[in-house]
């Protein structure tokens, strides 16, 4: 067996609902480990697994088939593992299994951005069986060495184990687990083909760490921020992405509703709060964001930052001009107030600590609120469909029964200003920025909440890499709506680093539905025709629909704009 354990806590996004830490399940006798496998999943709420067969894991395969859980195979194993991550930000835990070698390899980037976001995907790899290993033959899919793969996401996990020794093998299933769970992080689970149906002969237990903050060093943050907060006359909550993951949103609106305390949100963060509640002012971007609310954040004399990751586009390309001295910061791996760290102090436990001290902030005058600002929307049936207009009558469809998934570049920068009506209703790569994110993504959202309407905004290059993914969606009878952004390329790079590579080559892609057998197609260049496209595709519950929309090369947000300008400067 080998095992790494990555203990760093760094980056963050979303999950409706968040479950109680899972004991294991006390009858376990003559299970076998891959029954056991699936048990565990069970325990923790997750009720799909998504990926692709192959040979090293078809007998857990068929194990997976019988059992309650539903295996939902994907066309790509990137795919699976977006969908998989966008599971776990909804449903609080996700699971993807594949294939050894190529299965494996190919999910490394849908990996390192459930890492990088804090998204907890279980990853099961099926692998060479330890007999067939003997005398080192050159089995296929191998690269190297047998640990190469699990060497691999050893980097871009918070733990990898291979299940060889019965003996422990249910405890390093418990341990896994339990560690995706704590740390909101994806963990690596090989599994041999001949241990799938192992029965152990004896179950060594896992024994979780105790969870908790010291006491005396919570009271005494709790006092400190307490303090600060009271004698500032400009206080101000910047809302994080850890409070989606860790479900804190109901206590960080306790406090600041009792506390009187304005909330904006980080990009990565989007509707953490409901962006319609009257002490939420908007996006803190740096200079990229709306400039009564940079201003209003940066004029704070105690900035409460919770659960905020400060990357870099959080912080408007490093534009963001926060004074740490001011600052009350809590993650779930550091609390810090101005110069002085807490240690042993669980964000959780801090916010509700904070709410329950109720402290008394002074009243600012806030600025408009997203809603207030954007305007009302007049329609103009005429005129070219932009991005900007798109995504303003996108806005006039939203409630709080609708998931928005926004891919990288302009989809995700001009989908900024929705106006978000309840909490995580908005999900985004929009720290690890990979492309290819929104199609298997609205899969994944779909496949937990399949009450709810899912609507996925995507460039057509972004598109091109993972949209047939749309095939198991249509398989599947899902009514998910796909706006593709069709300006012929790679929109945001042109902004950044103008080329004839940013150039792609134009597909059809109203089409789609004849070639998939399923769906509905729809190409607009109009507002008018856009809105009726919406309409119908938003009330259509009979299966996917797809909006192709014809926007010019040059259309981008005034967001993608600003934030094009700030990346220019480091490319050129």
């Amino acid at each position: 067996m080998a095992i790494s354990l990555v203990t760093s806590l760094d980056n963050g996004l979303p999950a409706i609902s968040q479950r109680p830490p899972v004991q294991r399940a006390q009858s376990v006798t003559g299970l076998s480990i891959g029954q056991y496998v699936i048990r565990r999943l069970s325990d923790y709420g997750i009720r799909h697994v998504f990926g692709l067969p192959g040979d090293y894991v078809l007998g857990f395969y068929s194990m997976l088939e019988k059992s309650p859980l539903e295996l939902v195979n994907c066309t790509r194993e990137d795919c699976a593992g977006f969908a998989a991550d966008c599971y776990a930000r909804v449903n609080g835990m996700g699971a993807v299994c594949v294939t050894y070698g190529v299965g494996g390899l190919s999910l490394a980037n849908s990996i390192a951005g459930a890492y990088a976001e804090m998204s907890p995907v279980v990853l099961i790899s099926g692998a060479p069986g330890l007999r067939e290993r003997a005398s080192n033959p050159l089995l296929h899919h191998r690269v190297r060495e047998w640990r190469t793969q699990l060497e691999v996401f050893e980097k871009i996990c918070a733990a990898s184990v291979e299940l060889t020794d019965p003996a422990t093998a249910f405890r390093d299933i418990d341990m896994l687990l339990d560690l995706a769970h704590r740390t909101k992080r994806p963990v690596y689970l090989e599994l041999p083909r001949d241990m799938v149906q192992v029965v152990p002969e004896q179950i060594r237990p896992y024994h979780a760490p105790l969870q908790g903050s010291d006491p005396d060093v919570l009271a005494e943050a709790v006092k400190e921020a307490v303090s600060r907060i009271e004698a500032a006359k400009r206080p101000v909550i910047v809302a994080g992405v850890e409070l989606h993951r860790w479900g804190l949103q109901a206590e960080t609106l306790a406090l600041a509703e009792a506390s009187g305390i304005a909330v904006a949100a980080s990009m990565l963060a989007k509707s953490v709060v409901s962006e319609v509640h009257p002490l939420y002012v908007g996006l803190y971007e740096g200079a990229l964001g709306r400039e009564d609310v940079t201003r209003f954040v940066e004029e704070s004399d105690c900035l409460i930052l919770l659960g905020t990751l400060l990357t870099d586009i959080d912080l408007g390309i490093f534009t963001a001009k926060l004074d740490t001295a001011k600052t009350i910061f809590a993650t779930s791996s550091e609390l810090r107030i101005s110069h002085h760290h807490f240690h042993g102090v669980r964000l959780e436990d801090f916010i509700r600590g904070l709410a329950a001290a109720k402290p008394k902030a002074a009243k600012r005058k806030l600025p408009p609120g997203p809603a207030e600002a954007a305007g009302s929307y007049v329609l103009d049936a005429d005129a070219p469909i932009t991005t900007t207009r798109l995504v303003r009558r996108l806005d006039e469809s939203l409630d709080d029964k609708t998931i928005v998934i926004a891919d990288v570049g302009d989809a995700l920068f001009a989908s900024s200003e929705l106006v978000v009506r309840g909490q995580t209703e908005f999900i985004a790569p929009a720290y690890y920025t990979s492309m290819g994110f929104a199609v298997p993504a609205a899969l994944g959202a779909k496949m937990a909440r399949p009450d709810l309407k899912v609507v996925a905004l995507v460039g057509d290059g972004a598109f091109q890499m993972t949209g047939m993914e749309l095939s198991t969606i249509v398989r599947r009878g899902l009514a998910v709506t796909v706006i593709v952004l069709d300006n012929k390329g790679y929109g945001t790079e042109r902004v950044i680093h103008e080329g004839s590579f940013n150039d792609i080559n134009p597909w059809e892609y109203q089409l789609l539905p004849k070639l998939l057998g399923g769906g509905t197609g729809y190409e607009v260049r109009t507002e008018g025709e856009f809105d009726a496209a919406i309409a119908k595709a938003l009330a259509d519950s009979s299966g996917m629909s797809i909006i192709r929309a014809h926007i010019g090369l040059d259309d981008h947000s005034t967001t993608l704009d600003r934030i094009g300008r700030g990346l220019a400067k480091r490319v050129s």
